[in-house]
């Protein structure tokens, strides 16, 4: 377990050593001043808390919803938080709430309507305390579907936000912020970092999660208990990375499979290793968004959100098509 803990430790730790090299900038050079080595290294880092998180919630909820497809955002995380950052920007246009909106701030809001639209899905899907998997990925999906419903509805409602200087649309593709405040970045890190030290803590007994609760509870496991602790959880990582971010596709849905086809399936070794695996994914994609801009290859810097999406997907899809082409050949 330790072993798996430093090679994963080291294995982020190059990456973002190389990021360090690209920064805030594009351009791959060490930086001179003391100032521009640490805006890189505190762009390298944002980018690798955000990734930490969503690889470590995507670990949780692949396993307690046995589903290998479900992502940290299936519970209507990023659309809760893209919902409530349209209304703060619509907040602070009407003269009546822009007090509220500037004392509050973008990434409260944000972090408010994540949590607000878990809350929601694990009231509606449980029953008498109890949570099922299937009916808990059915009503995500209907929350998520009505929350983008209704963004789309106040987006058209007031089209005015779209002048605005990056508008809500970090909130719909996700990107790394050089915006933030060292509060807001020592919030999400503290966010992570207790949620991280949680899940590892439950991290054995992920490894029955899958299994019926009579059988769990014959192994000592409280089927029940840990689906609740391991969904609330992993939802505050994931809420507490989606407002410093928005959301980002792909990071915690891949970096779980990946990590599978390293350590196997032992949640315990697995954690970690996938943990590592998408803070360095994610930092090395928001350098080279960064890089593809200095070189012009691109007239604006690319949201890394639509990087992801664009690597991620390709890249799930031939997982599969190797996971399936092993399956028929072992039969």
């Amino acid at each position: 377990m330790a072993a798996v803990l430093i090679g994963s430790l080291l294995l982020w730790a190059v990456v973002a050593a190389a990021c360090v090299a690209v920064g805030s900038t594009g351009e791959i050079a060490w930086p001179g001043s003391g100032f521009a080595r640490a805006y890189r290294i505190e762009v390298v880092l944002v980018a690798s808390l955000v990734g930490a998180g969503l690889g470590a919630a995507g670990v949780v909820y692949q396993a307690i919803l046995r589903n290998p497809l479900a992502d940290p955002y299936l519970l209507g995380v990023s659309s809760g938080a893209s919902l409530l950052s349209l209304l703060w920007y619509v907040g602070s246009l009407e003269s009546f709430s822009t007090t509220l909106a500037g004392a509050a701030g973008q990434q409260s809001f944000a972090f408010a309507g994540a949590l607000a639209s878990v809350a929601i899905v694990l009231a509606v899907s449980s029953r008498r305390g109890r949570i099922e998997p299937v009916t808990l990925i059915l009503v995500g999906v209907i929350v998520n579907a009505v929350n983008g419903s209704i963004y789309l509805l106040i987006y058209f409602r007031h089209p005015e936000i779209v002048s605005r200087g990056g508008g809500p649309f970090t909130f719909l593709v996700g990107g790394i912020q050089t915006t933030l405040t060292r509060q807001q970045e020592w919030l999400a890190a503290c966010c992570v970092g207790a949620g991280w030290l949680v899940l590892a803590y439950i991290a054995g007994q992920l490894n029955v999660a899958s299994l019926s609760e009579a059988e769990a509870e014959a192994l000592g496991v409280r089927i029940q208990r840990l689906r609740w602790i391991g969904l609330g959880v992993a939802s505050i990582v994931t809420a507490a990375v989606v407002a410093i971010s928005g959301p980002i596709g792909f990071v915690g849905l891949v970096s779980p499979h990946v990590a599978r086809l390293i350590v196997g399936y032992d949640q315990r070794k697995l954690l970690p290793l996938a943990t590592a695996l998408a803070a360095a994914l994610l930092a090395a994609a928001d350098a080279v968004s960064r890089y593809l801009t200095h070189e012009s290859l691109l007239h604006t810097q690319l949201p890394v959100g639509v990087l992801t999406g664009l690597l991620g997907g390709p890249f799930f899809l031939l997982l599969l098509w190797r996971s399936r082409h092993r399956y028929s050949g072992a039969s």
